[in-house]
């Protein structure tokens, strides 16, 4: 494997999230060049500042349909209809992930509905299918970075993986496109010269193909006039511009500015994001792509601070699960180097190797990494990843403890859970559960360099309630000088609320006249263990068009009486919880007021895959397995009766799926497709439900 690989997937995937972040205030279509120079000038900071960002298309993408590799592809050989399964499992249809923009409109949209329709991919998003207009939009680039960064120094594999990828929903330069990217993001982590790699990129796709004659045709200015981008912008809008091809966003025009970008940028990341956003056209679609190749060029050190600094380690995304919705960059970063690793066929260095599904760890060794820890208030503390201290490996957070006093406080913390007043915005619908839950244990190792202050700092580790913003404190505990103290704390139960802060309360002892100052270096923070806790109603809200914490796919959903309130006319369901959760029981009382199917489901990993159990017609209950198709595992005959409340629990333990009403076994069954997933509850056909609170335990795996 190539030298400094994970740091350079790191800094790539975060010059992609930069690009994107930098170019989604201007995006089109009230959005000009001309608009975009009169108002902001020669840009070099993020235009817009953001609470926290909510991610678009573009970073979605790249995210979900690489599980394909995960979920699917698990020898290597990547297929377009593994890819087109990522699409419809963990998107939520009409809602977040891409633009839903009509059939015959968004390629994305129009490619999506083909799927549900039955036609396979390549079909889906062939010329043949679609038309080249709508084959040929930009999002056959877009969506592909990931693939580009599991085959480091591989551009023909890459290539071939963004074309599977890119043809679920793209045909003709639309795959081109993927091709040249991918290729170009492989040879980035060998290659410095960002015009050998525009031509290695160029060598994966036909030389006549009009994505190379419009790269041909901006390298060829380049030569001519090096010293003026808006020169070589007028040029494309001169010869290669959107009047000259239909449709919303085409890749063409697009390409040509992703290829003026990378070479006026001269290999920075920072000016190749900048002039890609002033471009105008499809803005934080070509400032993710080549932000990616700058950003796996320059590595780490390349990533300037004030543009790294408010992405935080942090990305909010818009698929189906809002466990995965939450995500952590270096986390994140370690499962995309791992697959590199299995796809080269190497072993993964143990440094590598991501934490266990279902739990967090925070090491802080990737540099400059803060896994999106936050301070309370900056005017106390402050937060710095250092190799100068760790409690293990070479890296820790550092935090800067500035003047405190005698009962002064500032809280370090990690969101495992975001409401709508956490957002500036949701265009692209995210949706969230918590990450981080009651019965799990919070473990991190502190050491303290206190400088000044009669007294030692002290702190408390807590977690805070959604709904009612308390702080949960465990007893404060006083820091200990030159010596790192193991902190352990259960994280207790919230009655039913969602926890939304996770970290430590610091304190200062010391009086006005001998404030405290030091630093706190932190190591090691985990979040692990078995999770036991429930889901009150009526302390939920109707926001992000959804009831939280739930992700919702089809159906009418309120609060009613209390109670989760289902009114649909075809299958809807709801998902929640830990995605990765594996032996489990998930309960909540069932009352059946209209139609004949009335369901909780577990180990649900999406839209098409997972267990439904519970009332499956009149006067019978049954199992059903999802696997991108509905099969009845079992059914037997049981008394329900419509306006009656049935306690219902649904567990899962090993290959055993059990199903329970008002506390008697009615039904199990021994399957092993599904060994992990979100719980939640739904319906199959036409009908309204009331489901009461939830009561999820997690079990020890026998």
């Amino acid at each position: 494997m190539i030298r400094n690989y994970l740091e350079k997937v790191y800094a790539g995937f975060l010059g992609m999230n930069i690009g994107i972040r930098l170019g989604a205030p201007v995006e089109p279509l009230n959005w000009t060049y001309e608009r975009i120079y009169k108002t902001y000038g020669d840009i070099t900071d993020y235009v817009k500042d953001y609470k926290n960002f909510a991610a678009d298309d573009d970073a979605n993408g790249p995210v979900y349909f690489l599980r394909a590799l995960v979920d699917e592809a698990t020898d290597g050989q990547l297929t377009p209809q593994q890819v087109a399964n990522a699409w419809l499992n963990y998107a939520r249809e009409g809602v977040g992930m891409f633009w839903w923009g009509g059939y015959g409109v968004s390629t994305e949209h129009t490619a999506y509905l083909n799927l549900k329709k039955g036609i396979p991919a390549p079909q889906s998003g062939s010329i043949a299918q679609n038309g080249q207009t709508v084959a040929e939009q930009i999002g056959g680039q877009i969506f592909i970075d990931t693939w580009g960064l599991v085959c480091p120094a591989d551009p023909d594999k890459a290539a071939d993986f963004g074309e599977a990828a890119a043809s679920v929903s793209h045909d003709g330069n639309g795959i081109y496109g993927a091709r040249f990217f991918c290729a170009c993001i492989a040879e980035a982590f060998v290659e410095n010269d960002i015009q050998k790699i525009i031509e290695r990129g160029l060598q994966s796709i036909p030389k006549d193909s009009t994505y190379a004659q419009v790269t041909r045709a901006v390298i060829d200015f380049y030569r001519e006039n090096p010293n003026d981008w808006r020169a070589c912008m007028q040029m494309l809008f001169d010869h290669w511009g959107y009047d000259r091809y239909p449709g919303v966003c085409h890749i063409i025009p697009n390409a040509g500015v992703c290829i003026l970008a990378m070479l006026y940028g001269r290999g920075k990341l920072d000016r190749t994001v900048e002039i890609a956003t002033m471009c105008g056209w499809d803005t934080d679609c070509n400032a993710g792509n080549v932000g990616t190749v700058l950003g796996v060029v320059n590595g780490i050190a390349g990533v300037p601070e004030h543009y790294r600094r408010p992405i935080n380690d942090g990305l909010i995304l818009s698929g189906i699960s809002g466990y995965l919705n939450n995500l952590n960059i270096p986390n994140y970063v370690k499962e995309v180097a791992a697959l590199g690793y299995a796809l080269a066929g190497e072993t993964m260095p143990e440094e590598i190797r991501p934490a266990k599904p279902g739990e967090l760890h925070f090491d802080f060794e990737l540099p400059g990494s803060t896994h999106n820890l936050r301070v309370s208030d900056p005017f106390f503390c402050r937060l710095f990843n250092t190799d100068e201290k760790a409690y293990q490996g070479k890296r820790s957070l550092k935090i800067l403890v500035d003047e405190m006093a005698r009962g002064e406080q500032c809280k370090i913390y990690y969101k495992p859970f975001y409401r709508r007043e956490d957002l500036s915005d949701e265009r692209y619908s995210p949706v969230f559960t918590p990450t981080v839950y009651p019965g799990q244990t919070m473990s991190l190792n502190l050491y303290l360099e206190q400088w000044q202050g009669w007294e030692n700092l002290g702190i408390a580790p807590y977690v805070r309630s959604s709904s009612d913003k308390k702080e949960h404190v465990g007893g404060f505990i006083k820091l200990i000088r030159e010596q790192w103290l193991e902190v352990i704390f259960t994280i207790p139960e919230v009655g039913g609320d969602l926890i939304d802060e996770v970290g430590i309360i610091i304190e200062g002892y010391s009086p006005a006249k001998s404030k405290s100052i030091g630093m706190i270096y932190l190591d090691d923070m985990k979040i692990t263990g078995k999770a036991k806790y429930q889901i009150a109603i009526a302390k939920q809200h109707k926001e992000l068009g959804v009831i939280t914490p739930f992700s919702m796919d089809h159906g009418a959903w309120v609060i009613e009486e209390e109670k989760l309130s289902l009114m649909r006319c075809e299958p809807a369901f709801a998902y929640a919880g830990n995605y990765y959760a594996t032996d489990y029981q998930v309960t909540s009382r069932i009352l059946p007021l209209h139609g004949d199917s009335h369901l909780l489901q577990i180990r649900a990993q999406g839209a098409m895959r997972g267990y439904q159990a519970g009332f499956t017609s009149a006067g019978k209950v049954g199992i059903y397995k999802n696997n991108f198709g509905y099969q009845l595992l079992a059914e037997t005959e049981y008394p329900w009766e419509k306006g009656q409340e049935y306690e219902v629990c649904l567990s899962a333990q090993g290959s055993q799926i059990q199903l329970s009403i008002d506390g008697q076994i009615i039904l199990s069954v021994s399957d092993e497709s599904f060994s992990y997933g979100m719980y939640g509850c739904g319906s199959l056909s036409m009908g309204r439900t009331l489901f009461g609170d939830f009561a999820i335990i997690e079990k020890e795996s026998k």
